[in-house]
């Protein structure tokens, strides 16, 4: 620890992670290059954070289950986004190890867990959610990536090969049809990926995102960052199947970035 912070370093990778930002990585640097898009007044919009106990857009912030419709704050109206642990503190419990219990914004008892570890070309990342009464849950990640690490060089080109495409309706929330994906840029949820998606720095690094989460949701539409995004369920999952999740059995996930020179 460092202040507020924890640091890992490994070779030429430092990570700093901040327990008080939603229990968030705040930076990653490899050889100096600075990977992540850095503070921002707006909390969904910087470093990489975990979502949880939903990820993504919930349709007008309301889900039924188990015949009892329950409500959440409209974080972005009028739906709801991307969970209830990014914006409040986490405890340091360990080595590399975070948690939180979850507030009254979600109507169950639950705990999410996350353990870091970084290696000299590997970061690891572990979530998992603990349930204490049945309950719904998805579980994910949402990293902002740099388009261009320094001045001067080219932008980032993303390699992403995936079957499907979750079709979007009016309010950007996806029907549960399923399409071949089309041509980004991209704020969309795809599935059967083949491969494991790539950023590709020219010049600079190479980073694989490799991950246990069978949905990912790809945000190429800003003109500063890339976001590739694994998450356990599709956007407004809450109200399409999600997993339930029971006491003594977590959902657990995990992602993975590994780097060489590029």
């Amino acid at each position: 620890m460092t202040g507020d912070e924890l640091v890992l370093r490994a070779g030429v990778a430092v990570a700093t992670i901040l327990p008080a930002d939603g229990g968030r990585l705040g930076s990653l640097t490899v050889d100096g290059l600075e990977l992540l898009v850095g503070r921002n007044p707006d909390p969904i919009q910087w470093g990489s954070y975990p979502m949880a106990p939903w990820a993504g857009r919930t349709r007008h912030g309301r889900f039924t289950f188990r015949g009892e419709e329950h409500a959440l704050p409209l974080t972005m109206p009028p739906h709801a986004i991307h969970g209830v642990v990014l914006d409040r503190p986490w405890t340091v419990t360990g080595d590399g190890e975070l948690a939180i219990e979850l507030d009254e914004r979600w109507p169950f008892r639950a705990r999410v867990t996350q353990r870091f570890r970084l290696d000299g070309d590997a970061l690891e990342v572990t979530m998992a959610l603990d349930a204490g009464e049945p309950m719904p849950g998805v579980i994910g990640w949402h990293p902002w990536f740099r388009r261009v690490l320094a001045e001067g060089d080219e932008p980032v080109r993303l390699r992403f090969e995936a079957g499907e495409m979750l079709v979007r309706d009016a309010e950007g929330i996806p029907t549960g049809e399923r399409v071949r994906p089309s041509p980004g840029p991209w704020d969309d949820a795809f599935t059967d990926v083949a491969a494991e998606p790539e950023l590709h720095w020219p010049g600079r690094l190479r980073l694989t995102i490799g991950s246990s989460c069978p949905w990912w949701v790809v945000y190429t539409q800003p003109s500063h960052a890339v976001c590739v995004e694994p998450q356990s369920g599709p956007p407004d999952a809450l109200n399409n199947h999600p997993d339930t999740v029971r006491p003594g059995a977590p959902l657990v996930e995990r992602m993975r970035w590994s780097w060489r020179p590029g």
